[in-house]
This record gives structure tokens, sequence and C-alpha cells, in this order.
């Protein structure tokens, strides 16, 4: 790679061959890396492939793995091969776009961390989850603040930036690979003594959601383990 470029955004895609071409046409930025992390069964990592090969004055990075990564372990390996100052991550599924993931990098300032929520005042969501996987979110954002302190309306939205600097200081200290890796990322972060600020976004939900209900039962008892273990 020549120049370094000025932000690195990781999109772990598992099994997105179907919807990724939307998330993908977004992409025109010859000053970013995107990396994608592809550990399903589909041909998800053939399209990124084409779409890079047509597209040349793009830096596109594919990472395969024939096991399964989990969501946080995906954004982990995409994290150890970044290389701009600003590393985030986003979710395939374009429910935050590209144009907002660009937004959060003019707001971020002179801070570690920036994170778009859906919930705090301000948010625009368009298209609204279910009511009952909306519940689950209250309650489990509720109980993120009861265990961890954490100050924010929403860990769990799919678009974050940080300094590279200050994420790579926690970087081997992450254990979670699963959906609670947002919590675990920021947790250590705020305890390492750097400030993550929170802004509204404009969000839709895409429906398809990798995240089951069976995960919840998973993710409270890696949290568990997390706090005290």
């Amino acid at each position: 790679m020549g120049t370094m470029p000025r932000y690195s955004i990781v999109i772990p895609a598992y099994n997105e061959e179907k919807r990724l071409l939307r998330l993908l046409s977004d992409f025109s930025d010859p000053q970013a890396e995107y990396i994608f992390v592809c550990d399903g069964t589909d041909r998800t990592d053939t399209v990124i492939t084409k779409f890079s090969a047509d597209n040349p004055q793009l830096t596109i990075r594919c990472l395969t793995f024939s096991r399964r990564l989990g969501k946080g372990g995906g954004v982990y390996e995409g994290f150890r091969v970044a290389t701009a100052p600003l590393v985030g991550f986003m979710d395939a599924d374009n429910s935050t776009t590209n144009a907002e993931m660009l937004r959060l990098i003019d707001l971020i300032g002179k801070n570690d961390g920036i994170i778009g929520s859906r919930h705090m005042p301000g948010s625009d969501v368009q298209t609204h989850q279910p009511l009952s996987r909306r519940f689950q979110s209250r309650v489990f954002n509720l109980l993120i603040r009861v265990l961890f302190g954490l100050p924010y309306y929403d860990t769990q939205c799919g678009a974050k930036f940080f300094r590279r600097e200050a994420l790579f200081q926690v970087l081997p200290y992450l254990r979670a690979t699963g959906f609670e890796f947002d919590v675990e990322v920021l947790w250590k972060m705020r305890r390492t003594g750097f400030r993550i600020i929170e802004v509204p976004v404009v969000w839709n939900d895409t429906g398809d959601s990798r995240l089951q209900t069976s995960d919840a039962f998973s993710m409270l008892k890696t949290l568990l383990r997390l706090r005290w273990g």
C-alpha cells in the first residue's frame, strides 16, 4: 500500500452475498481502507473481490476465514490489520450508511472514540425494529449500565470509530467474540482513561438480523464472565 489511508472501516460479513452490493455501491473514497472479514459459507468474498477488481481506485481488503469467528471475532481480526489513524466498524446490512460513518469522523474532534446511537435524543430511526426487539434492546442497555457503568444510550449500534493509538492499547486484552464485543471494547477503553462520545445517527432496520433471541443468553453469560472473571 502506498499513501496511508485517512480511515479504516471494518465490516464483518457473514453470509452477506445477497445484500452486500447495496453497501459496496456507497463506497467511493480513495482515502479510505475498507476491510471485509468473511467467515461464512456463501459467495460473499467473491462479490467483494469482483467489486474490488472493478474499482481499482479503492483500497478494499477481503479477509477470508474457513471457521466462524463471530461478530466480535471478525471485527477484532479486521482491527488487527487496519492501518489508518482512525479505525471503525459498521454492519454489512447498511442500517447505518457510509455517509453516517463519514459524519462520525467529522464529529470525533479530540476524543478517542465516537459511537453512533439509535436511542439518544436526536436520532432518526427511519425504519424501526419489531417491538419485541426494541424491548430487548432497552432491557439490554439497562443491564449494561448496571453491570459496567457505561453511560451510553446504545452500545450495540454498528457505527463506531476509534483513534488507532487508543484502540491498540486495549486490543490485546479483548476476549469477546460475539455481539457483546461492543460492550467490552467500550468498557475497557473507558477503564483505561480514554474519552468516547456518543452521537445520534440516522438508522434503518433492514431485517434479517444476525442477532437471534438465543444469542441473548450467550451474551449475558459472556458479559457476566467479562465483568467478574
